[in-house]
């Protein structure tokens, strides 16, 4: 799980490496977070979370500031969250997770990034059995005494494992344990850098170096779309 997570993270960092991609995406979290349950993040688990994510990429105040108020203006109303499933080149399973206040447009855009890939669409739910959905929550090594004493503590509110990558720890849960998880880890005065709910292969397959290239070709196009908020594959 560690090794396909950090594949993801990693390939995630180099596409997201312009500013002008990620703060509208992030920006678009947040304003949905608030349109959901209340501007207020001490009440607002959600956009605490989008807002902490946020200030992990260096979003500036302000852009978080008019993320939140955007919540309650009336084009906001009209935004929805779907979910879109596909194969690209070489037979590698993509999940797409979309916000979109148009989704006629999204849908004719993420139709066009897999057929011009060679690939194409399947009915949604079809890949939902090849994906383990998980909370992921990173945080600094520096706030870590015990890995082992961090994974005893949050057991009880759904932790499965806990992970280090150079200095980033990955606390894992179920994907239904993510509230408990976040209280967990505030009850343990653990600052939280960035949280996700993620979703796994449960087979992830090897592609060798010329079927990634091609692949990450299609993933740079699918992302580079605001309207796309996460995407998963089963890269191992």
């Amino acid at each position: 799980m560690g090794r396909a997570f950090e594949y993801r993270r990693a390939a995630k960092e180099k596409r997201w490496d312009k500013m002008s991609r990620v703060f509208p995406k992030l920006g678009k979290a947040i304003t949905l977070a608030a349109k959901e349950s209340g501007s207020d993040p001490s009440t607002n688990a959600k956009l605490r979370t989008a807002i902490q994510n946020a200030k992990a990429e260096n979003m500036p105040k302000d852009n978080i500031e008019a993320a939140i108020k955007r919540a309650t203006q009336k084009d906001v109303s009209q935004f929805t969250q779907i979910n879109y499933e596909g194969k690209g080149p070489h037979g590698v399973l993509i999940f797409v997770e979309c916000a979109t206040d148009n989704p006629t447009r999204t849908i004719a855009n993420v139709k066009s990034y897999f057929n011009k890939a060679g690939g194409g669409l399947v009915p949604t739910g079809s890949l939902e059995y090849m994906f383990n959905r998980k909370s992921v929550f990173e945080i600094n090594d520096s706030v870590i005494n015990n890995l082992e004493e961090l994974e005893f503590e949050l057991i009880d509110y759904g932790c499965e494992s806990v992970e280090k990558m150079d200095d980033t720890v990955f606390v894992y849960g179920d994907y239904t344990s993510f509230g408990s998880l976040t209280a967990g880890l505030e009850k343990n005065n653990i600052e939280v850098q960035k949280s996700n709910l993620e979703r796994f292969p449960v087979t992830p397959v090897e592609f060798s170096e010329t079927q990634l290239e091609d692949i990450e070709k299609m993933l740079d196009k699918i992302e580079e779309d605001d309207d796309i908020q996460f995407v998963f594959t089963n890269i191992a």
